[in-house]
């Protein structure tokens, strides 16, 4: 009786296994498997059709269309570049299937970045990995990075970089990074207040290391904007800007009786005045304390404010 059963069972199994198989070459078929990446973009289905043809077999549909994703790409390394309308629709059809996919969301924001808009279809990606993924910081981190770097919007960043400080895995350099970005627009005191509340709050002593350490960063940065006032006075007295910082404290008038530290809590370090810039910087750290960009991705943002403003004055 036992093994009539089990027979039985081992049949159904198979029968169901022959069956899924059977269906998986019909999701295939509805699909269009024979679509190739020369065809051009008109093979990229709609989101919406490509679920509805997925009859349920939602990863393996995703799966080919992600594999579709990765040949785009892989295939522009030729030279010719990547087609980056084509790939994010891809991405979207796989996103669309299955949003519980893991890396293309990141595999889309790393890649959609050589204009404005993909950036934004990018983001629009990132947001919907996040509703699927609210433990993963990584989109988050992407998501604010994306409007940092590429779009200008530093409030915007820190707020998604903050949402990300107390994931698990997300890196100690996203609190003073998020510092950074609020001093843009609130100022020395606003940043100092959020990375006191973090190191208050910090279980990790690394963390709490890393949040005292940016703490340090805005002391100085405080008393360079009180050396750049002194700069601006000793010009004023003698119609001549500074050669060095120490020449502050010269003179029959001299503008400052003495120097706040270059650092607090370590000796040795000085003033001095920044090579190419001209900026009163500690030696300690080299610059001041504010977001740096490189000049090529300056002269990007300036590409993108000239096309906004183009696509403005058409719109009128």
């Amino acid at each position: 009786m036992g093994r009539g059963k089990d027979r039985r069972d081992l049949a159904l199994r198979l029968a169901l296994t022959v069956l899924a198989v059977a269906a998986t070459g019909t999701v295939h078929a509805r699909v269009d498997t024979t679509a190739r990446i020369g065809q051009g973009e008109s093979f990229v289905p709609r989101p919406d059709r490509a679920r509805m043809l997925a009859l349920g077999f939602d990863s393996v549909v995703a799966d080919y269309y992600w594999l579709l994703a990765v040949q785009l790409v892989g295939g522009a390394a030729g030279g010719d570049g990547v087609p980056t309308d084509q790939l994010g629709r891809l991405i979207d059809v796989v996103t669309t299937i299955d949003p519980w996919v893991d890396h293309p969301y990141r595999f889309a924001a790393l890649w959609l970045t050589d204009d404005e808009e993909n950036v934004r279809r990018a983001n629009r990606l990132l947001r919907r990995g996040i509703a699927y993924h609210p433990a993963d910081w990584r989109n988050r981190y992407h998501l604010g990075f994306n409007h940092f770097f590429y779009l200008e919007d530093n409030q915007r960043a820190a707020d998604w970089l903050e949402t990300s400080i107390p994931l698990d895995g997300s890196p100690r350099y996203l609190g003073p990074l998020v510092a950074r970005l609020r001093s843009e627009r609130g100022g020395l005191e606003t940043a100092a207040a959020f990375l006191r509340e973090l190191a208050r709050n910090a279980d990790d002593g690394y963390a709490r290391a890393e949040y005292e350490k940016s703490l340090d960063e805005i002391q100085v940065e405080r008393a360079a904007r009180y050396l750049d006032a002194a700069r601006d006075e000793y010009g004023r007295r003698f119609g001549r800007d500074i050669s060095r910082v120490e020449d502050l404290l010269g003179g029959a008038s001299p503008v400052l009786p003495f120097l706040p530290p270059a650092h607090p809590h370590l000796e040795g370090w000085k003033w001095i005045l920044d090579d190419e810039s001209g900026e009163i910087v500690s030696s300690f750290y080299g610059s001041r304390y504010r977001l740096h960009a490189h000049p090529t991705d300056l002269q990007r943002r300036e590409r993108w404010r000239a096309l906004r403003a183009a696509t403005s004055d058409g719109d009128r």
